[in-house]
């Protein structure tokens, strides 16, 4: 019978990701974007036509940072579910 998961390397049997260590980035960068995506928000829709940078830059640096902040939010989830099951 074929194992699809047969081990190919030397890794080791017991490797695990360092789900603290994730959930402490992702719980400082979470705020930070979101925080990020409201200023960037905020500045794009005060500014004029002949404000540097352009409401065009702004709200990009602001899309940017919400794509960010919710890559934190899934990773936070995910991280706080699998430290859930991983407990006794």
């Amino acid at each position: 019978m074929y194992d699809e998961h047969r081990r190919t390397g030397t890794e080791p049997r017991t490797a695990r990701s360092p789900l603290r260590l994730r959930l402490l980035l992702a719980s400082v960068f979470f705020p930070l974007f979101l925080a990020g995506t409201v200023l960037f928000a905020t500045w794009s829709a005060d500014s004029g036509p002949a404000d540097s940078p352009s409401d065009t830059v702004l709200a990009v640096l602001a899309g940017i940072c919400a794509a960010l902040a919710l890559t934190a939010a899934v990773d936070l989830l995910v991280v706080a579910r699998r430290l859930r099951t991983e407990r006794p």
